[in-house]
């Protein structure tokens, strides 16, 4: 019999998102070494309706390309859902699920809202768990006081932990030091594509001058209001496209609707709106140089898009964008939140085309080599294999003293 892990997860295709496009490759991957792979999908704003209707929780299980999906949705029985209610309900149904299929693991992704409660079942049922911190958690919920306490209590609680970037590894043991001899930071991996099978794009008007360009969720953490500013401060001297890939979150649409107005690219500046992921890469070509200023981001998908596409890369230095890019080798890298030193290496490549070329060559290669699903692959194996591993002999003492 195979042994049985149980991934917890915000989303899964078909949602939209980087978490849920992660935890489908590494569902394959896990498939592949031979595991059943269950993955538990739930999201606390899914506890809110608009339209003031009633509904039971549920739990709502299908098969997708081998993979047990189970949709659990807490109940609506008022007008505001508590998170705790949210959380029993979720907790209820992941508990259930357990005693159906009996898992070998648990392992979360996004310690902000499945972590907990995947942990305290683990921890329930003595079951090893492992914890994936994917950015955000760290980087902004842990600045909530009520989430302090519990996200911390997860990292002390974990088997293991795994990060996407150095930076949330380090902050990490500063929250809880014994997660040093616990953890393992890897990026993300990206699949080969084919780009002269991907379809053209036709903007919507003319791109013209030099084609700067991001692609993504805008929001927040993205520092989309830096590449406006840097902009703006060097249209005057190059004649340059401004070519948004994606739209902005709904609930910050009016601040960037703000930004827009006040940076004065006027024509400037297109903006796709929401795209497919087809669509999005086969914009990618079309641009000169690709921009991800983040303030942070673990390990953006968007980023390794662009670099498989060859494009000369500027991007801010925070988590796997500063580790992953080398300065004047595969990318430029400037510091955060600078819209000054954006515009700096925004004329330094506009006047280098044979730079340009040769930073996006050396991307694509690196790529293609160190972000290949193959060593991606190898870094899971190893964290599954240490953690059933210990727990094997936790549960068999007599094979440490063999």
């Amino acid at each position: 019999m195979p042994q049985k892990i149980c991934l917890t997860t915000l989303e899964f295709p078909p949602d939209v998102g980087g978490v849920g496009e992660s935890v489908q490759r590494i569902s394959k991957m896990l498939i592949q070494a031979g595991y059943e792979v269950h993955v538990a999908v739930f999201r606390s704003k899914q506890r809110l309706v608009s339209d003031h209707t009633r509904r039971r929780a549920s739990c709502a299980t299908t098969v997708q390309d081998g993979v047990y999906v189970h949709r659990i949705k807490s109940a609506v029985r008022n007008n505001s859902t508590e998170i705790q209610d949210f959380y029993s309900d979720v907790y209820f149904y992941l508990k259930s699920l357990h005693q159906r299929y009996g898992f070998d693991l648990f392992h979360a992704f996004f310690m902000n809202e499945t972590g907990y409660v995947t942990t305290l079942l683990a921890r329930e049922e003595n079951i090893p768990v492992i914890n994936s911190v994917r950015g955000s958690d760290l980087h902004k919920h842990i600045f909530n006081p009520k989430n302090h306490a519990p996200m911390t209590w997860v990292l002390d609680n974990s088997d293991w932990v795994t990060f996407v970037s150095r930076d949330l590894q380090r902050r990490a043991e500063v929250l809880v030091p014994n997660v040093t001899y616990k953890s393992t930071a890897f990026w993300n991996s990206i699949a080969p594509i084919d780009f002269s099978q991907i379809p053209v794009v036709i903007p919507a008007q003319p791109l013209s001058g030099l084609v700067i360009g991001s692609s993504g969720r805008l929001r927040d953490k993205k520092g989309i209001e830096f590449l406006l500013d840097a902009c703006a401060q060097v249209q005057a001297k190059i004649d340059l496209t401004v070519l948004l890939i994606g739209d902005f979150v709904e609930k910050e649409r009016d601040y960037w609707q703000q930004e827009i107005d006040r940076c004065g690219l006027g024509d400037r500046l297109q903006l796709t709106g929401i795209v497919s992921r087809q669509e999005a890469l086969g914009y990618l070509p079309l641009l000169d140089i690709f921009v991800i200023p983040s303030i942070n981001d673990g390990c953006p998908n968007a980023l390794l898009e662009a670099m498989l596409a060859g494009r000369a890369i500027i991007g801010s230095q925070v988590d796997a964008i500063g580790e992953i890019l080398q300065h004047g080798q595969n990318g430029w890298l400037v510091n955060p939140g600078s819209a000054d030193e954006l515009a700096a290496a925004i004329q330094h490549l506009a006047s280098r085309p044979e730079l340009r070329t040769t930073l996006g060559q050396t991307a694509a290669q690196t790529a293609q080599i160190q972000l290949a699903p193959a060593v991606e692959f190898q870094n899971w194996l190893t964290v599954y294999e240490r953690v059933f591993d210990t727990a094997n002999r936790f549960a068999h003492p007599e094979m440490t003293l063999a």
